[in-house]
């Protein structure tokens, strides 16, 4: 079933669980989180950077959205880091459900212009927005981007953001950052700053950068109120990882004979963090309370 994320959230956020955003990139890692959610009756939400929008091409997701609304398990298709109104546009036309317009490197006062004029187009479609203050990490690993230094979301602007925007999920800087972190670095949260925002607004908040995160602050973030993380890296490098290791000791070049370990390695990482956010088992809810189908003509 394809829904957007109010309903995906909604719901998410009166439970007191988060739902795993998961970067697509190709046609394995899409059999990945749908698999997985159906394995685990676990809602999820598809994602999609632009450049791997790019990648697939818009012809794929007409597969990803037959697929999504044919399943029994709730599945958003959401457009990651949205960077301008044609990119969003491009993802509408694809039949996204869902969009982030990324402009968290702006000025505030630009950001709220640009997402506000997202929200305006997006909302007479019944697309959902989310929206960004602060800055995610970079930890060089990640097409995704971010920054060297972490520019914390201030709990006031929150407020400001939102009041203004009409936004309808907030993507928080609190310390992750895209990517896996080297070695060395050991990433801290500040709890803090999201006890503070989350005093302070009412709609579902992210976390970008979930990947490679400890397990402890993760859970503690989705107590607090956290409804959406997002995970890329972790899932992918699992599925590389067995990748190398078979394509190491066998000449085997066909599809079949090489990704079905690979599959099933990134569903393992997929199923883990659904465990973490609580979201096992939580697909039934939404049925149980007939949550209906999304349609963009809906609004």
């Amino acid at each position: 079933m394809l829904i957007n994320m109010n309903q995906m959230l909604e719901i998410a956020k009166e439970e007191k669980f988060a739902v795993g955003a998961f970067n697509v990139a190709d046609s394995n890692f899409l059999r990945v989180v749908i698999e997985a959610a159906e394995e685990n009756d676990a809602p999820a939400i598809i994602a999609v950077h632009p450049t791997e929008l790019d990648f697939t091409k818009d012809e794929f997701f007409q597969y990803a959205v037959s697929r999504a609304k044919n399943s029994s398990v709730p599945f958003v298709i959401h457009m990651d880091h949205g960077d301008n109104l044609g990119s969003i546009m491009r993802a509408i036309h694809c039949g996204f459900s869902s969009v982030m317009i990324d402009g968290s490197l702006l000025p505030f006062e630009e950001n709220i212009a640009i997402t506000k004029e997202v929200v305006e187009v997006c909302h007479k479609i019944g697309v959902s927005v989310e929206g960004e203050l602060g800055t995610i990490g970079n930890t060089g690993t990640t097409i995704e981007g971010g920054v060297s230094e972490v520019i914390y979301t201030k709990p006031e602007d929150a407020e400001e953001f939102i009041e203004k925007t009409g936004i309808d999920t907030l993507a928080v800087a609190i310390g992750t950052a895209h990517g896996i972190y080297p070695k060395n670095i050991k990433p801290q949260l500040r709890m803090d700053v999201l006890e503070d925002i989350k005093s302070r607004v009412d709609i579902p908040l992210v976390l970008h950068g979930g990947s490679a995160n400890p397990d402890e602050e993760i859970a503690r973030a989705v107590q607090i109120g956290i409804q959406k993380v997002n995970i890329s890296s972790d899932y992918k490098y699992a599925f590389y990882k067995k990748c190398r290791e078979i394509l190491s000791t066998t000449e085997l070049w066909d599809a079949n004979a090489i990704y079905p370990e690979c599959i099933d390695a990134a569903k393992a990482v997929v199923k883990q963090k659904m465990e973490l956010f609580n979201s096992i088992g939580q697909a039934k809810v939404y049925r149980d309370k007939n949550v209906q189908p999304w349609r963009q003509e809906q609004a």
